[in-house]
């Protein structure tokens, strides 16, 4: 139901679920290059359309009693980029999108690689 979603508060009156969240941090961390999908396999066009549970194995968010939010992303990169440059992108192109989109002060984005794809 959708009452028992978790929302975070944008400002008096307006609230966001933790999972439309999560799709601008899953929608921004697949727009990388090398970024191939979420773990789970959750590529650009899935994001949206996968359910709480699906996307919670490539996006976790979370936030503190201040309103501040965390982010943790899991994803499989392509072979051949650099891990650490790709990451910062990520962590980058996140932190970006939650806040312009929502207002929100991101204060962590924890980027961890679950597989790299190695193309056919």
């Amino acid at each position: 139901m959708a009452e028992d979603r978790k929302t975070i508060v944008i400002k008096e009156g307006v609230n966001v679920a933790e999972e439309v969240v999560a799709i601008i941090a899953g929608l921004a961390a697949t727009e990388v290059d090398g970024v191939n999908s979420l773990a789970g396999n959750l590529t650009n066009e899935l994001i949206s359309k996968a359910g709480a549970t699906r996307l919670a194995k490539g996006v976790v968010i979370g936030a503190d009693a201040a309103g501040d939010i965390t982010v943790k992303v899991a994803l499989n990169l392509d072979y051949g980029y650099e891990i650490p440059a790709v990451s910062s992108q990520v962590q980058e192109k996140v932190s970006s999108a939650i806040e312009n989109m929502t207002g929100l002060k991101v204060k962590s984005v924890d980027v961890r690689i679950a597989t790299v794809s190695v193309a056919n």
